[in-house]
């Protein structure tokens, strides 16, 4: 199959029959065999029979209902899991995010692309609740992750199915598959989109989804830099603060034996006044020993997680023999 299109759909029953027809309108004349997945997050209201119906009334559409809400990452997960085709194209199902634009994703993802981002350049939400903490939340991750894009937020993007089937997605981690798809050796790419305001039913997005954002990017930027050698991160920040405790217990320690060579007690009693010195020196020493324990269990953990699953620790684009070399007479 050629392409897959992945929705999480929650609670947009009135946007459900627009979106199966502007889905179908976009996507058949491109001449290309597909499905669309549409995964029901737990609705509450008509959604799931509205899918129902459609699934009567358009052909390759594919339903997924969860038991409950588990969230949009959940559902993005779930879509991909079973999608079957080798261009895996999500989108949000609100229809803010354009059907129409799927050809153009299509368009430029060229041979040597892995990953086509949509750009929601003329963007239709509110400034300050949507928008500004948009940009903000772009540039931290750009920054952190090293893969710049404009608007890592749009769920409009496509995937080649050797990418991301092997990405595993907890917490709010759908929105960084782009940075996830680069650190195995995906080539990213960013095209300007349409977007539309919300024409009915209500946001799933709030200022309050930013905090959670925010945590799993620091999630993110250890997996994409230290999840194959925790040791490297817990060990140096273990050395950095036991040698630190060493250094203050090491000049006390030098303080006293000044302070018994020469005559009087000053230092001594400056330190019995003052015992924030020695403890601080004790607690960054244990400190210390801590996190380089702590590296060395993560570095168990993780040798266990992939030899368990027999999962690599590179990723391969293509391979290449040489032809027999011919049987001389």
């Amino acid at each position: 199959m050629d392409l897959s299109v992945v929705i999480p759909v929650y609670n947009e029953e009135e946007n459900v029959d627009l979106l199966c027809q502007t889905l179908n309108e976009a996507i058949v004349p491109i001449g290309v065999t597909y499905e669309i997945l549409l995964v029901d997050d737990g609705s509450q209201d008509g959604t799931w029979v509205k899918l129902q119906e459609n699934a009567k009334r358009y052909p390759r559409l594919h339903l997924i209902r969860f038991r409950r809400n588990f969230g949009q990452t959940a559902a993005m997960a779930a879509g991909i899991e079973h999608a079957r085709g080798d261009v895996i194209v999500t989108l949000d199902a609100d229809l803010q995010n354009d059907p129409a634009d799927i050809p153009l994703l299509l368009a430029e993802m060229k041979p040597e692309i892995d990953v086509v981002s949509g750009w929601r350049k003329d963007r239709k939400d509110p400034f300050l609740n949507r928008k500004l903490p948009s940009m903000l939340a772009n540039g931290l991750i750009s920054r952190i992750t090293g893969v710049h894009l404009h608007d890592y937020g749009c769920t409009l993007k496509a995937y080649r199915r050797e990418v991301i089937q092997h990405v595993r997605l907890y917490g709010e981690m759908h929105r960084f598959i782009p940075a996830l798809a680069h650190w195995v050796g995906g080539r990213v790419v960013e095209v300007p989109v349409g977007h539309h305001p919300r024409r009915f039913g209500k946001s799933k997005y709030g200022i309050g989804r930013t905090l959670r954002v925010v945590l799993d990017l620091i999630t993110v930027k250890f997996l994409l830099r230290y999840s194959t050698g925790p040791m490297q991160i817990l060990g140096k920040i273990g050395l950095q603060v036991g040698v630190l405790g060493l250094l203050i217990l090491g000049t006390i320690a030098g303080l006293n034996i000044l302070g018994n060579l020469l005559p009087g007690d000053v230092w001594g009693e400056d330190l019995i006044k003052r015992p924030f010195w020695p403890i601080s020196g004790f607690m960054l020493l244990g400190f210390g020993i801590q996190f380089i324990g702590m590296g060395l269990l993560a570095e168990i953990l993780i040798r266990t997680y992939h030899e368990s699953q027999n999962k690599r620790t590179y990723s391969i684009r293509e391979e290449v023999e040489s032809p027999p070399a011919q049987m001389e007479r």
